[in-house]
């Protein structure tokens, strides 16, 4: 298959594998984020580790929507499906996330919730037209990627008069989240990680292009290297990233050229910032209250925001205390490192959200093997 069997060549993989061993500097350690789930799901999947020199470390970030989704944003969903009597629309990785009192919208759903898993926003908006009766919300997460088709599903429901529709919002921002990572007090007491550059990530730069982590790169003088998910993508992202290194650069560059370039999808953006603005500050799981990196709908729209129009509040909820899901968003620490993890938390009942989704670095772990190299340890 054009683009995803060349990018998956092992012979290519080697070549790449020597050449990163014999650029590396021996005397210094690299750490480098891939801040986008896909990339964690690529690297464990293909073993791609284990290919790096072992002074190369790729450390998990907080790219995996399903998985900095706060607690405290799954129960206003529940409270609209049990309390409001919505039928609450949204992905299917979102069903399963942990929410407070041993719930989860999958198990709200078997308390009578009409809560309805659904591909896309227009699919909640079928729903809304075949139920004119009822209250549909669509429980709308993801980074810059997802939003647009949000976008344009408020601005449908507008143009139709589907005034049984809204949205309740949890779109994030990538760059937002990487400033975070590296400099908000609020995160402090997961502690610190040696960073030397970002993968950054692919989906969500086909819509904003290279450009907005310029700035990023300029100011905090990490290398940013977009790749794609398949595995020579990342290998070479990280081969780049080395070069910077060594060569004391701190630029943006792009790997991903077959689908990225610097200015990004326009039609996108504008559908994006025409329906929605930015929110002061938002809670991401692990990471805390981070300013500007959330978004919410404008004035205009607000008879499609479902938190105006059911009137429901956010209060935050600490996750699980044996969870480690927020130091592993932070890049502080890995799943094997969770002294739940593959024993009580598994995929078949996850404790945290990074055991949830498929793009989570502790579903990814568990997936392609990487737990049974960690001692049993006795159930919590």
């Amino acid at each position: 298959m054009k683009y995803i069997d060349e990018f998956r060549d092992g012979d290519i993989a080697r070549r790449i594998a020597e050449r990163l061993q014999a650029e590396v500097d021996p005397s210094r350690q690299y750490g480098f984020m891939e801040f986008c789930g896909g990339h964690t799901h690529a690297i464990s999947r293909y073993g791609v580790n284990d290919l790096l020199p072992a002074n190369v470390r790729m450390i998990h970030g907080p790219g995996c929507p399903v998985c900095v989704l706060p607690i405290g944003r799954i129960d206003m969903a529940i409270r609209l499906a049990l309390d409001h009597g919505a039928i609450v629309c949204t992905y299917g990785d979102t069903l399963r996330v942990p929410a407070s009192g041993g719930l989860s919208l999958m198990r709200a759903k078997a308390r009578g919730g009409d809560i309805r898993m659904v591909y896309s926003a227009a699919d909640a908006l079928t729903v809304a037209r075949d139920n004119p009766q009822r209250e549909v919300v669509f429980f709308a997460i993801g980074f810059e990627t997802t939003t647009p088709p949000t976008a344009l599903a408020i601005l449908r429901a507008q143009r139709e008069g589907l005034n049984n529709f809204s949205v309740l919002c949890c779109h994030v921002l990538t760059p937002a989240a990487i400033t975070h990572i590296l400099e908000s007090p609020e995160v402090s007491r997961y502690g610190t990680v040696p960073l030397d550059g970002f993968v950054g990530p692919a989906h969500v730069s086909i819509v904003i292009g290279s450009a907005p982590y310029e700035p990023f790169a300029a100011a905090y003088r990490k290398p940013v290297v977009i790749a794609g998910f398949e595995p020579l993508d990342v290998m070479q992202a990280v081969l780049m990233l080395v070069r910077q290194v060594n060569e004391g650069r701190a630029e943006v560059e792009n790997e991903f050229t077959r689908a990225v370039d610097r200015q990004g999808n326009a039609g996108a953006q504008h559908k994006m910032a025409q329906v929605f603005a930015m929110r002061p500050a938002f809670e991401w799981r692990g990471l805390g209250e981070v300013p500007h990196s959330a978004l919410c709908m404008r004035p205009e729209f607000a008879q499609f925001d479902a938190e105006r129009r059911f009137d429901i509040g956010y209060s935050a909820v600490a996750d699980n205390k044996a969870c480690e899901c927020g130091a592993i968003l932070r890049g502080v620490k890995k799943p094997t490192d969770c002294r739940i993890f593959g024993t009580v938390c598994t995929p078949e009942n996850p404790v945290g959200s990074c055991m949830v989704s498929s793009e989570g670095a502790c579903a990814a772990h568990y997936a392609y093997g990487r737990f049974k190299d960690i001692p049993v340890r006795a159930s919590a």
